[in-house]
């Protein structure tokens, strides 16, 4: 018999310690669940581009997989049945996805095409639970100053672009390249906040 428990907590379908930040910055308990992400275990959520998928769509997709893959996991191992939050980033520009730079030379591309113009940062969110299956996209633009090639490498020489979205992160040293911020703040982080609450308040969980 599958149980519903009482106490005020949820899961979160994201390994994202950001996620995992803001989150606690707005007092929501939570309890992780490990979705699989390597190619030798196996993955539980592919975050390939499919074919003609446009970045929308994409990032509509992979965080409402997430959120069943999570669902299906607590059915199978008879977990306590909370709501599941997941959640998946993207940066876009010209129409075209800018995933996790695989090398110095992709994080130094990304930075020099972001450079001087508007891209924009989408964050799907969704929420399963026994009576909800409820999914939001929350837009953000952001402009960035224009960058010399030094301020580039010098970023690129750090750790902080090779597990982001768009090779850069807004909490960390790149901060400093953005003129304007059209959206929400926290959704660029990786969990628009505001989303986030009113997609908890629709699963029962007080916020």
């Amino acid at each position: 018999m599958f149980t519903r428990p009482n106490d005020k907590k949820i899961y979160l379908a994201s390994k994202s310690p950001r996620r995992r930040e803001l989150l606690r910055q707005i007092g929501v308990d939570f309890e992780l669940l490990a979705l699989r992400n390597d190619p030798v275990r196996g993955i539980d959520v592919s975050e390939e581009v499919l074919p003609g998928e446009d970045p929308m769509d994409y990032v509509a997709r992979v965080a409402r997989e997430k959120g069943a893959c999570g669902w299906k996991m607590l059915l199978s191992r008879r977990q306590p049945l909370r709501p599941v939050l997941s959640a998946d980033t993207t940066v876009t520009i010209d129409g075209e996805i800018l995933g996790k730079p695989a090398s110095n030379r992709e994080a130094v591309a990304m930075l020099e095409r972001l450079s001087g113009r508007t891209h924009q940062v989408l964050t799907s969110i969704a929420v399963h639970g026994l009576d909800i299956a409820e999914q939001i996209t929350q837009v953000s633009h952001v402009r960035f100053a224009t960058l010399s090639p030094e301020q580039i490498r010098a970023y690129c020489a750090s750790q902080e672009p090779y597990d982001k979205a768009g090779g850069y992160g807004i909490q960390g040293a790149a901060a400093v390249f953005i003129e304007h911020i059209e959206g929400s703040h926290s959704g660029i982080m990786g969990l628009p906040l505001f989303e986030t609450a009113t997609l908890l308040r629709k699963a029962g969980f007080p916020i």
